[in-house]
């Protein structure tokens, strides 16, 4: 960590090192709070990048050194998060004024951790809905997420299991931010 990390907007061409920075975020981080079988599954159904978010602008990633060290963003679509497989909405727009916009795909090298990255992500997404018209933002937490969350201002709203494509169902935490 010889120079600070720099927020920028992710582009198509970060997909790459945003896909292998979320495997080594998940292989790093999950140990922590799931098992062996629940981290090995996460490391492939929840680290694909979702190049909507990059085309709609509303992914940012962290760069130092050349390397993209934390990524995260918003949707104003109705997909709430990777792996949950194809729906027929996730590619619907969202109405700012009735529905929450969406924060996505965080995630951030274990180096990295607790340096404000995330901190600095989530500010960048809150602005930006707000921006657009939206009134909250919601998400599905994972459990190394929820204390950043948390510390940030989202209340849980509902415990839940999280399927992913394999069978494995992962612990996660539904939850909201005000953006008013």
């Amino acid at each position: 960590m010889s120079v600070p990390a720099v927020q920028r907007k992710a582009l198509r061409s970060d997909v790459p090192q945003i896909e292998a920075l979320m495997r080594r975020s998940v292989l790093e981080l999950f140990p922590a709070f799931h098992g062996e079988r629940e981290t090995a599954s996460a490391a492939v159904h929840l680290t694909v990048p979702d190049v909507v978010l990059i085309d709609d602008g509303t992914y940012f990633v962290h760069e130092a050194d050349g390397q993209i060290v934390a990524c995260g963003g918003w949707s104003r679509r109705d997909k709430l998060y990777t792996g949950s497989g194809a729906q027929p909405t996730d590619d619907r727009l969202l109405d700012p004024a009735t529905e929450p916009a969406r924060v996505r795909a965080m995630f951030v090298r274990g180096d990295w951790a607790r340096l404000g990255l995330g901190r600095a992500t989530l500010s960048s997404c809150a602005r930006a809905a707000k921006a657009e018209g939206f009134r909250a933002l919601v998400l599905m937490a994972t459990l190394p997420g929820e204390p950043l969350y948390r510390a940030f201002g989202f209340r849980e709203v509902r415990r839940t299991g999280v399927p992913l494509p394999d069978g494995v169902v992962l612990p996660g935490v539904s939850m909201e931010y005000p953006l008013d």
